[in-house]
C-alpha cells in the first residue's frame, strides 16, 4: 500500500534488482523524493519495468526516478536499450556537417527518453554541457565539444528530442567541470579561473539554456572556483543564488551531485554535507552507494527539523508527469534509432 506523503529533498539510491526490506523502509522516509538508479540494478528490460513499477507503487505521489544514463561510458542500462553514443561524437560530426550533427542530436535524445520512460524511468541526468578542454580525466569524451555554441546547440537539439518522448533534461556539470584535470569522484578539483573567463566560455550554455527555459534542472559541479567563492560550486551561495538564480534566471530544480563523492568531503560529515548544500540553493541532496551513510544524513536532516515542502513535491511530481506528455510516435522512434545504428558511433 503506498504512503501519502509529499516528496522531499533527499534523493538516494537501492541496493540491488529488487527492492530489499531496507531499500523500502528508507524510500518511505519523508524526507526521500527521488531515488537513482545504477548498473547493479539493472538485469533486463522485464526486470527494470518490475523495480520501477514498485518503487513507483510505494509513495503518492510517486517517487520521480533517475539514472546517469548519458551515452558513451556513461550508459547504465546495455542489454535491450539502444547503445547511445558518447556526445563528442556527435560534436565530431558538427565538424563536418553542422546540420547534420543537430538532427542526429535530436534523434539521439528521443531514443534515449524513450527507451527510459517506457522501462519507468523519468528521467535522466543529462546532458553534459561541460566544454571539452582536453584536460578532464572524468569529462573526456563525455562533451560535446570545446566551443561553446557548438555544445548549446547540439545540447539544444537533443533536449528537444527528450521532450518529444516526454523527459525534462538536466544540464551537468554548472558552471563547467571540463578545464580542471582532477576526478571530482576521488578528489577536489580547483579551478583557478576568474569569473570573466569561466563566462566568456565555460558559463555560455548553461546561461544560454537558462534563458531560453529548456532545463528542467541543473547538477553542480564538485569544482572549487577560488576567484569566485572557496567552497565547490554545490556548496556555494554565490553561484548558485547569486549567478544560476539572479544572473541566469534559471527557475528549475537544482539537484546536488552525489555528496558521497570526495569533492564534497570539503563540507564535513554527511548531514552537514545535505545542509551546506541545501543552505546554498540546491533543492534536492543526492546520496549514492553508501546506505548507512544515506540513513544518518537522513537521521541529521528530521533532527534538525528539515521538512518536505509543497513547492518541491509538486515541482518533483511534475518530471513525471512530463512522461504523459510524449508527442512521438513509435515509428519516430524506430526511425531515430535507426539513423544512430547506421552511423555507428557507439
Amino acid at each position: 500500500m503506498s504512503l501519502n506523503l509529499l516528496l522531499g529533498p533527499v534523493m538516494t539510491d537501492v541496493a540491488g534488482q529488487v527492492l530489499s526490506n531496507e531499500d523500502i523502509r528508507r524510500l518511505q522516509h519523508p524526507l526521500v523524493g527521488g531515488v537513482i538508479l545504477f548498473a547493479r540494478n539493472y538485469e533486463s528490460p522485464r526486470q527494470l519495468i518490475e523495480l520501477t513499477s514498485a518503487i513507483h507503487a510505494l509513495r503518492n505521489p510517486a517517487l520521480p526516478i533517475a539514472v546517469d544514463h548519458e551515452g558513451g561510458r556513461v550508459q547504465r542500462f546495455r542489454e535491450g536499450f539502444t547503445a547511445i553514443p558518447p556526445m563528442r561524437a556527435l560534436g565530431e560530426v558538427w565538424e563536418q556537417e553542422p546540420g547534420r550533427a543537430a538532427a542526429l542530436a535530436e534523434q539521439v535524445g528521443l531514443v534515449l527518453a524513450w527507451e527510459l520512460i517506457h522501462h519507468g524511468v523519468d528521467f535522466s541526468f543529462a546532458p553534459v554541457l561541460d566544454l571539452d578542454w582536453g584536460e578532464s580525466s572524468v569529462i573526456g569524451n563525455r562533451s560535446f565539444h570545446r566551443q561553446p555554441r557548438a555544445v548549446t546547440i547540439l545540447a539544444a537539439r537533443l533536449i528537444k528530442g527528450l521532450s518529444a518522448a516526454g523527459m525534462g533534461a538536466v544540464g551537468k556539470h554548472f558552471p563547467g567541470h571540463g578545464y580542471v584535470r582532477a576526478d571530482s569522484h576521488h578528489e577536489i578539483p580547483v579551478d583557478p579561473r576568474t569569473l570573466e573567463a569561466i563566462a566568456e566560455t565555460d558559463l555560455i550554455p548553461f546561461e544560454d539554456l537558462s534563458l531560453r527555459q529548456e532545463l528542467m534542472g541543473i547538477m553542480p559541479a564538485h569544482v572549487i572556483y577560488p576567484a569566485i567563492d572557496d567552497q565547490p560550486a554545490g556548496f556555494s551561495a554565490t553561484w548558485l543564488k547569486s549567478i544560476l538564480r539572479h544572473r541566469l534566471g534559471f527557475g528549475g530544480i537544482v539537484f546536488s551531485d552525489d555528496l558521497s563523492m570526495e569533492g564534497a568531503s570539503v563540507a564535513g560529515a554527511m548531514t552537514q554535507r545535505a545542509h551546506a548544500a541545501l543552505n546554498a540553493g540546491c533543492d534536492m541532496a543526492l546520496i549514492c552507494n553508501d546506505p548507512a551513510k544515506a540513513d544518518e544524513m537522513l537521521a541529521g536532516l528530521t533532527a534538525d527539523g528539515v521538512v518536505p515542502t509543497m513547492d518541491l513535491s509538486r515541482r518533483l511530481e511534475r518530471i513525471r508527469a512530463l512522461g504523459q506528455a510524449s508527442s512521438a510516435d513509435a515509428s519516430q522512434y524506430e526511425a531515430a534509432r535507426n539513423a544512430i545504428a547506421a552511423l555507428g558511433l557507439d
